[in-house]
């Protein structure tokens, strides 16, 4: 393998481990690293579906299920899940995140690169006994910082956006 290759293989790897540390984070309810993740002034974003066809690719002019401007508003929701005031997540539900098929979206470099994902969370909420399972795919736009690789951007398509009851940013 040239060397172009493995750097490029390199980049990948590193961006996988970030994307898997993800979901495992989530699943384990560290909240302070997970949002370690991010950039200061990433956005986390789940848009919903126009029709039956197609995403809304709007932020400003179309429904989300989620869209934060930077970390800062997934900290102001982190706010509410830790503190118990969120009645959609009193007691927390237990999820498991799997994350497959990831791979790059166009070059990587060693200035930023993009990763698609798809994933499964399988949730239990402990409160009604039922269990859901939410799926789709993500698009993740990383960086390098001071402290290693980070999120840019979160970009989640809820392929099953039948919810049960209630969706919470630990369950995508």
């Amino acid at each position: 393998m040239n060397d172009s290759l493995a750097d490029l293989a390199r980049l990948i790897s590193i961006g996988t481990a970030l994307i898997q540390q993800d979901g495992i984070l989530l699943d384990e309810r560290r909240w302070d690293e997970w949002l370690e993740l991010f950039l200061p002034d990433c956005t986390f974003w789940a848009p919903m579906w126009g029709d039956e066809t197609g995403i809304n690719e709007q932020t400003d002019n179309a429904l989300s299920h989620f869209f934060y401007e930077s970390r800062k508003g997934l900290e102001d929701r982190l706010v509410r899940v830790r503190s118990g005031k969120s009645p959609a997540s009193t007691p927390l539900p237990r999820t498991a995140h799997l994350i497959s098929n990831i791979a790059a979206v166009g070059t990587a470099t060693v200035d930023k690169m993009t990763l698609r994902a798809t994933w499964v969370c399988h949730v239990l909420f402990v409160r009604s006994r039922t269990q859901h399972v939410f799926f789709g795919r993500s698009e993740y736009k990383l960086e390098p910082a001071s402290a290693g690789w980070r999120i840019r951007s979160k970009k989640i398509i809820l392929q099953n956006d039948d919810i049960p009851s209630m969706l919470d940013i630990y369950c995508l």
